[in-house]
């Protein structure tokens, strides 16, 4: 990731110095979060989930460079548990799944599955905040998956005969973690108003968001506290050049961070993004009311 950055950076700067163009640094989440503003006229302020292969994050979005992160991933991102716990499964040898993503293998298998054959433990279930942990339910799973082997009598690499039944269970304590700490993050928003009265919105982004179970889980919430939500399409959910190109025009417009071709410009792996609440988050020690999460497939 570092190389290919540091050679896209390289090659920009030569090019706007080489046309005299202004040069305009983009936040990688940032741009995530604003994609939707492309396709519909979502005012700020709005709540944006961003989660990906790489991220895992809450933010109310108050601006095009104005940002409230209220929690975030303390480990590996959804994406990424999704890709690995596919990757054990070793569902590239699965006849449906050859040719698609681990998440997306996940979720075509999980159509066919029962969640209930493997019932497993929502994350941070005790922690009244907005973060996310994926760690620990790719543990439990790996657990799961090594005892119906020794069941079943086949080593690791071959497709267990319940692989539709984890990758149900998996989807959705996926699911459930995230509507959870997005429903605390709502209702955070709501006890001190960071959101509009008339009209508040939801936008979730990145390539998680494309799953459709997940986008059911979290509309269940939304309805619930009367949010809008929205979703840019699948193809600009997942790290796309549009995006990038997209908040430029927003930074472009309301002339924020434009610098001149012959400012040095350096590329920070994993920066923040905007002003860190999560702390207060954790602080109001928000409780959730129980909600049963019945999504069909």
């Amino acid at each position: 990731m570092a190389l290919s950055l540091g050679i896209g950076l390289e090659f920009s700067q030569r090019f706007v110095r080489q046309h005299n163009k202004p040069f305009i640094p983009i936040h990688h989440m940032e741009a995530h979060a604003l994609t939707v503003r492309m396709l519909h006229p979502v005012a700020f302020p709005f709540l944006v989930l961003l989660v990906s292969g790489g991220h895992s994050l809450l933010a109310v979005a108050r601006g095009v460079d104005d940002f409230l992160l209220l929690g975030q991933s303390l480990d590996v991102a959804p994406g990424d548990a999704l890709d690995k716990v596919a990757r054990r499964l070793s569902l590239t040898k699965h006849p449906q799944c050859s040719t698609l993503s681990g998440g997306q293998a996940i979720e075509l298998l999980a159509k066919d599955g029962d969640r209930m054959k493997f019932p497993l433990t929502t994350p941070m279930g005790k922690s009244n905040d907005c973060c996310f942990s994926f760690s620990g339910l790719r543990n439990q799973i790996t657990m799961i998956i090594i005892k119906k082997e020794a069941e079943e009598g086949i080593e690791e690499g071959t497709l267990l005969s319940c692989v539709n039944d984890i990758a149900a269970a998996t989807q959705h304590t996926v699911a459930t973690h995230l509507a959870k700490r997005t429903h605390r993050a709502i209702l955070f928003c709501k006890a001190n108003n960071l959101l509009p009265s008339n009209n508040p919105t939801l936008v979730v982004s990145g390539g998680v968001a494309s799953n459709q179970y997940i986008r059911k889980a979290l509309s269940l919430i939304t309805e619930r506290e009367g949010l809008g939500m929205l979703c840019p399409p699948a193809k600009f959910c997942t790290d796309n050049g549009v995006m990038i190109a997209w908040n430029g025009v927003e930074r472009l417009r309301e002339g924020i961070g434009i610098l001149s071709p012959n400012v040095d410009v350096y590329y920070e792996p994993k920066a923040p993004l905007g002003v860190d609440m999560t702390e207060e988050v954790r602080a109001a020690g928000i409780k959730l009311p129980r909600v049963k999460l019945e999504i069909p497939s």
